[in-house]
C-alpha cells in the first residue's frame, strides 16, 4: 500500500431503476457536498446504500441483494454513476438480474469481474445511525467495522478475510465430520494459521496508520476528540514481537492442540474472528464505552474523518463520503465544525437529514436535494 498524492473524483450524476423505493431516478450530483432532506422513510438513506455498492460487499445495510428490488419492479435493479476525474469520465454500474442472487457489475458498458475492480476508479466510506452504539455493542461489530477501515485501503483485504473465513468453516466441518482425518486438519489449519496471521497483519497496518495520521493532527480543542486505538488478541500480541512467519507456526501449533475443545463449542476458540478493537478518548485517556453519548459520536466521527484522510492518502484516491443523520444529534458548535471539516476534507460528501434546517449553514457550492417516497430534487446550489 503506497502513499501517493490523492486525485479529487466526483460522482455527476446517479441513476436508479427499481432500486429499493425508487422505480426510476435520474440525479445531477455534481458538488463537493450533496445534501439530502426529507422526512423519515422517504428514501434518502436509500440513495446512499444505492452509491455504498461501488465497494466490495453489501453495502452500508448489510442487506441481501434481493431485498434491495423495489417491491413494484421485476425483481432486479440497477443503479449507474457517473464519474469525473481529471482523466476524464468513467460510467459504473452495478445490479441484480431477476432471478439471481449475485449482482452484475460494469465499468463504461463493459463487465467487471466483480466489485473489488471499482476500487481503481472509486473508494467508499461511511457513517451511519447503526455504528452509534459501536464503543458499547459487540466486539464482532467493531471487527466488521475495522474490516471495512481496512478494505477502503487494501482492496484484497476482502478476498483474504472470506478465505480465511471459508477455511474456518471447513475446518469445523471437519472437526464434526472426519475428526480422526489428521492429513487432511493438518493442511487445512496450514492455510488457516497463514490467511489468519495476514488478516491480523493488515488490521494492525491500518490501525497503525490511522493512529498515527490522528496523533499528527491532535488538537485538545477539537469539538471531535482524539481516538487512541488498539487491536486486543492472541496474534496481535505475538507479531508485535515475533515475524509473521513464527506467528504462523505458533498458530497452526495452538489449532492443532484445540482441536477438540474447537469441536465441542462448534468454532475456533483462537484466531483473527476473536479479536477487538479497543478505543479510547485520547485527551481524557478513558474507554470510549465510558464516555457521554455525545462524546462517543464526536469520536467515531473523528475516525471516520481521519480515516478518510488515510484512505485518499494511501490509495490515491480521495474516497466518497456517506454520512447518514450525522449531524442531527450534534450541538451547534459541532455541526459548525463538522460543516467545516467536510468542506476541507477534499472528498465529495453524501449526508442525510430530516430537518432542511441542519443544512443551512453548508458553503453555498452544495447542493440541497428534497427527497420524497420516489423522488429527489435538487432545491439549491
Amino acid at each position: 500500500m503506497s502513499e501517493i498524492a490523492p486525485a479529487h473524483r466526483r460522482v455527476t450524476r446517479l441513476a436508479l431503476s427499481d432500486f429499493r423505493s425508487y422505480t426510476a431516478l435520474d440525479l445531477a450530483t455534481d458538488a463537493k457536498i450533496v445534501a439530502l432532506a426529507g422526512e423519515n422513510g422517504a428514501g434518502k438513506t436509500n440513495l446512499l446504500e444505492a452509491l455504498s455498492l461501488f465497494t466490495q460487499g453489501r453495502g452500508l445495510r448489510r442487506a441481501p441483494y434481493v431485498e434491495m428490488a423495489c417491491v413494484k419492479g421485476n425483481g432486479g435493479f440497477a443503479i449507474s454513476l457517473t464519474l469525473d476525474a481529471s482523466t476524464g469520465e468513467t460510467r459504473l454500474g452495478t445490479g441484480l438480474e431477476p432471478g439471481s442472487t449475485a449482482r452484475k457489475c460494469r465499468i463504461d458498458g463493459a463487465p467487471a469481474s466483480s466489485p473489488a475492480a471499482f476500487a481503481e476508479y472509486l473508494r467508499v466510506v461511511w457513517l451511519t445511525p447503526a455504528l452509534d452504539g459501536l464503543f458499547m455493542g459487540a466486539a464482532g461489530d467493531r471487527r466488521r467495522f475495522l474490516d471495512r477501515l481496512v478494505l477502503a485501503i487494501d482492496a484484497t483485504h476482502g478476498t483474504r478475510t472470506n478465505a480465511y473465513e471459508r477455511a474456518l468453516t471447513s475446518r469445523n466441518r471437519v472437526l464434526d465430520e472426519a475428526p480422526s482425518n489428521t492429513r487432511w486438519l493438518d493442511s487445512i489449519e496450514q492455510e488457516v494459521a497463514e490467511l489468519g496471521v495476514a488478516v491480523v497483519a493488515a488490521r494492525l497496518e491500518a490501525v497503525g496508520r490511522l493512529q498515527a495520521l490522528i496523533d499528527a493532527g491532535h488538537d485538545d480543542a477539537s469539538p471531535f476528540p482524539a481516538a487512541k486505538s488498539a487491536l486486543i488478541g492472541t496474534l496481535e500480541d505475538e507479531l508485535a514481537v515475533y515475524p509473521a512467519v513464527e506467528v504462523e507456526d505458533k498458530f497452526r501449533r495452538l489449532l492443532h492442540a484445540s482441536r477438540m475443545r474447537d469441536r465441542a463449542a462448534g468454532r475456533a476458540l483462537i484466531g483473527p474472528q476473536t479479536s477487538d478493537l479497543a478505543v479510547r478518548h485520547a485527551t481524557k485517556d478513558i474507554p470510549a464505552s465510558q464516555c457521554s453519548t455525545g462524546e462517543q459520536k464526536a469520536l467515531l466521527i473523528g475516525l471516520i474523518l481521519a480515516h478518510a484522510r488515510l484512505v485518499a492518502t494511501m490509495s490515491g484516491i480521495a474516497p466518497l463520503v456517506l454520512l447518514d443523520e450525522v449531524a442531527a444529534h450534534l450541538d451547534p458548535r459541532r455541526r459548525a465544525a463538522l460543516f467545516g471539516a467536510l468542506d476541507q476534507l477534499g472528498s465529495q460528501i453524501f449526508m442525510t437529514g430530516a430537518d432542511l434546517a441542519l443544512f443551512a449553514d453548508l458553503p453555498t457550492s452544495a447542493i440541497t436535494c428534497l427527497v420524497t417516497p420516489g423522488q429527489a430534487i435538487a432545491i439549491s446550489t
